[in-house]
């Protein structure tokens, strides 16, 4: 049996193995964080509505990875915008969270989304759910010490992301891409991204999915279209469908 790897104080920041953004190392994080079944994850190879076809629906929530040309070019203008976020307590529309260690951008984006979807996929008093809970009534440096120290979520995130189809970088290797969450949760959609200051508001979606024509503008079409303006390659999509995906 294969040891799972650890992480590593790099600067003085515990810093982990990147992620690699693809339905079968989220679908095995999900499973090492006690995720109830129903939870798919899928590839969105275009945007066409041909491909897209192929895609079970609804889509609750996208996670893209983008390489740094093209998220810049997307949230430069954006992000000095967000002010910083001071919200705790179960009356704030929307979980955010920052991220304190390094590498952890993919492990941000899958919690982000499992701790914002309108349907609960936690298990009752599992540890996840026990985390949820106490991260709902910290203030955010609070949030951000819960995730840095817990052993639970370290040793999830570091037995998926050495079960990717490439081989995985080591904790000190350089990384240039960034991890994006898009959530839709009571009709809202949400940019959560724990690199940010804040949750980004993107808009209101009523009966259509995060992959209709309004859910993609809100969403990853801003980085779609600096990737082409900059004919820059290096981004990945995953759809998040759930248990009534048909």
């Amino acid at each position: 049996m294969m040891s799972i790897p650890q992480a590593q104080l790099i600067d003085g920041r515990k810093t982990f193995i990147p992620l690699e953004n693809n339905p079968e190392v989220l679908s095995r994080l999900c499973s090492n964080l006690g995720l109830e079944p129903g939870l798919t994850f899928h590839d969105v190879l275009s945007t066409s509505p041909e491909l897209l076809a192929w895609v079970p629906r609804p889509i609750h929530a996208l996670i893209l990875l983008a390489d740094s040309p093209i998220y810049f070019a997307a949230r430069s203008a954006i992000i000095p915008t967000i002010p910083e976020y001071q919200g705790f307590g179960a009356h704030e529309p929307v979980i955010w969270m920052k991220q304190t260690i390094g590498h952890a951008c993919g492990l941000m984006a899958l919690l982000h989304t499992v701790f914002n979807l309108d349907e609960n996929y936690l298990t009752p008093g599992s540890e996840l759910d026990a985390l949820r809970q106490r991260a709902i009534e910290l203030p955010p440096a609070g949030r951000a010490d819960l995730l840095y120290t817990s052993a639970f979520l370290e040793k999830a995130h570091m037995d998926a992301a050495a079960t990717g189809a490439t081989t995985a970088p080591l904790p000190q290797d350089e990384t240039h891409h960034h991890f994006v969450a898009f959530v839709k949760k009571d009709h809202k959609v949400w940019e959560l991204n724990g690199g940010m200051n804040g949750p980004l508001l993107r808009g209101t979606l009523e009966d259509e999915d995060l992959l209709s024509e309004r859910g993609l503008a809100m969403t990853v079409q801003d980085y779609l279209d600096a990737a082409a303006q900059g004919g820059y390659g290096g981004m990945s999509i995953v759809a998040v469908a759930g248990k009534e995906t048909q």
